[in-house]
């Protein structure tokens, strides 16, 4: 660990939040239908896609009404992913050539870039055309995000009615945030990654020449257009099989701090943007610092796990200073220890170091900040709706414990919010734990397996908490394009996405029809440290008390035998 590597990590981080302060703002001026200075420019592209669709902005859907919509949307974005991916190899700007994709690979394919967790158990140069990498995953990036975001801003709504009826128009929330936001963002990333040397053609390779005189294939696609999205939208999925890790897709450190400050950027953005839309900014600023205390913490601890010398090494009597096995030279630790943490505490799930090849406490760690409903600062929109449902069942609990009436931003929080938010907790565990236990004594899930032992059960949990949590990360020794695996993560993830989802807002729905409270004597303050405390423990028990037993078998047993082999053991 050095002065340098910790200043690396701070920057990163503090470039992320800072930059997201404003894009919060504007973020919420949109959410609102606020005027913004785009508004000239796209207010007639809006109202023609509302004419097109026969859709009324004005109209506010209840939440069943809001949900259908969310939930129809998505499955039709799914069936036409799906057919593009079938069918692919009769479809124009194919210059590889390559096939249409299997039934169970497209299915796990479509599914993934839907519910913005772009899982890839596929190469994507070697796999998917340049269409539809364009017109198919694309397009599910811009999508999935917006998605997200309407989550976030129906449930805002929610808290500021008073007494009110509907919680926005679905179809205008997703138009506006795809318009207003992540458009206009990925146009200006993408002109600034070509200019640093992203790769953007429609040529399918080109030949080069080694430094030993010998040629090379190299494959290209449009790759800056994917990769600004990809992480603007929180999504993840990179158009090479080594996604970040990639010198076309991430050439320089200066794209590699770029790249990295987007991954997180519009989610601390979505904590502005939800604080300002609900006139409760020191109880959002609550939220994001327990966050922000999560985050740093597991940073400190990942950087502090990396520096150690590889206990094989150790004792082989080689001299090493930090594990850089599976990690970029160009970057070094504390570029992909920033990367690790900032990809596994959102639902980016993109890469610039195998994950994998991290000590077994560094894979423990990203698993369990999946774990803990990527909220840190998550998804966009999805980030915040989840971590107020963190807050509402921390509200509950000290409610419980010192006899007052449980109140969030002006709402009572009572037993039909407190089971949708038990919904949206107890799924995650539900289709981790479950699938996990399947696949650890089936020979069908068995086969995709590198490894044996403690290993081989973090594939397994690596697997199944990525696709649930929505992440899309790997643990690349797990070979998971198969019928079985792309099944069940498929099946995972809907669950992990479209339960909270539909939870959330039915959490909305109830507190829409509320009157809106003003603070009494007998209102738990939720933004100063002792709630900060108690939403941080809520958090922790949450996650650790429900799979600690799982890593307790893979990534804890695994470190205690790598420690073994310096004791010659």
């Amino acid at each position: 660990m050095t002065i340098q590597g910790w200043a690396e990590i701070a920057l990163t981080l503090g470039l992320a939040i800072l930059i997201g302060w404003p894009l919060g703002i504007y973020m919420s001026r949109v959410w609102n239908g606020e005027r913004t200075w785009l508004d000239p420019v796209l207010k007639p592209v809006e109202g023609l896609f509302y004419r097109a669709a026969g859709v009324n902005p004005a109209h506010s859907q209840g939440w069943l009404g809001y949900a259908g919509a969310l939930l129809a949307f998505n499955a039709a974005g799914f069936l036409l992913l799906y057919a593009l991916l079938r069918f692919q190899n009769v479809l124009p700007i194919n210059p590889q050539g390559f096939a249409g994709l299997s039934p169970d690979l497209a299915f796990n394919v479509a599914v993934s870039f839907v519910t913005n967790t772009n899982w890839q158990s596929y190469g994507g140069e070697t796999t998917m055309s340049h269409f539809s990498q364009m017109a198919g995953l694309t397009v599910q990036n811009f999508l999935s995000a917006a998605t997200g975001a309407t989550i976030a801003a129906a449930l805002a709504r929610a808290f500021v009615a008073n007494r009110g009826e509907g919680i926005g128009n679905f179809w205008a929330d997703m138009t506006r945030t795809t318009l207003w936001v992540l458009l206009p963002l990925s146009v200006v990333l993408a002109i600034v990654l070509v200019a640093l040397g992203v790769t953007q053609t429609l040529d399918a390779s080109a030949t080069a020449t080694g430094l030993e005189g010998g040629s090379q294939t190299l494959s290209l696609a449009p790759t800056a257009s994917q990769l600004a999205i990809k992480q603007l939208g929180i999504n993840g999925g990179g158009v090479f099989n080594v996604n970040s890790a990639h010198p076309f897709e991430n050439p320089t450190p200066l794209t590699n701090l770029i790249t990295a400050i987007s991954i997180n950027v519009l989610g601390w953005a979505a904590f502005v943007a939800f604080g300002r839309s609900v006139l409760a900014k020191k109880d959002m600023r609550a939220l994001a610092v327990a966050a922000l205390v999560l985050l740093s913490l597991s940073v400190a601890a990942m950087y502090a796990i990396e520096t150690q010398p590889a206990p094989a090494l150790v004792a082989a009597g080689v001299d090493a200073s930090a594990n850089m096995e599976g990690k970029e030279v160009r970057f070094g630790v504390p570029a992909s220890v920033a990367w690790a943490t900032m990809t596994t505490g959102a639902s980016n799930g993109s890469v610039n170091s195998m994950h994998a090849s991290y000590m077994p406490l560094g894979g423990g760690l990203q698993m369990f900040l999946m774990q803990l409903g990527e909220i840190l600062p998550g998804g966009v929109g999805s980030g915040i709706a989840v971590m107020v449902v963190m807050a509402l069942l921390a509200v509950f609990i000290a409610g419980l414990m010192v006899g007052r009436t449980p109140e969030y931003l002006g709402k009572k929080v009572e037993a039909r919010e407190v089971q949708y938010a038990m919904v949206a907790v107890l799924v995650l565990p539900l289709a981790i734990l479950g699938f996990a236990a399947v696949a650890a004594v089936l020979p069908a899930a068995l086969e995709g397996l590198l490894n044996d032992g403690p290993h081989g059960l973090s594939e397994i949990l690596y697997g199944y908490t990525s696709a649930a949590a929505n992440n899309g990360s790997a643990f690349a020794g797990l070979t998971a394009n198969s019928p079985w695996w792309n099944t069940t993560q498929g099946l995972g993830m809907l669950m992990g996405r479209f339960v909270p989802a539909v939870a959330v807002l039915a959490i909305a729905g109830s507190l829409v029809v509320k009157p809106r409270l003003a603070p009494s004597p007998g209102t738990l303050p939720t933004h100063g440290p002792l709630f900060i405390g108690l939403l941080i423990g809520v958090i922790l028990i949450l996650g650790g008390l429900q799979f600690f037993p799982a890593l307790a078998l893979g990534p804890l047993v695994e470190h205690f035998q790598v420690l073994g082999v310096v004791a010659g053991l």
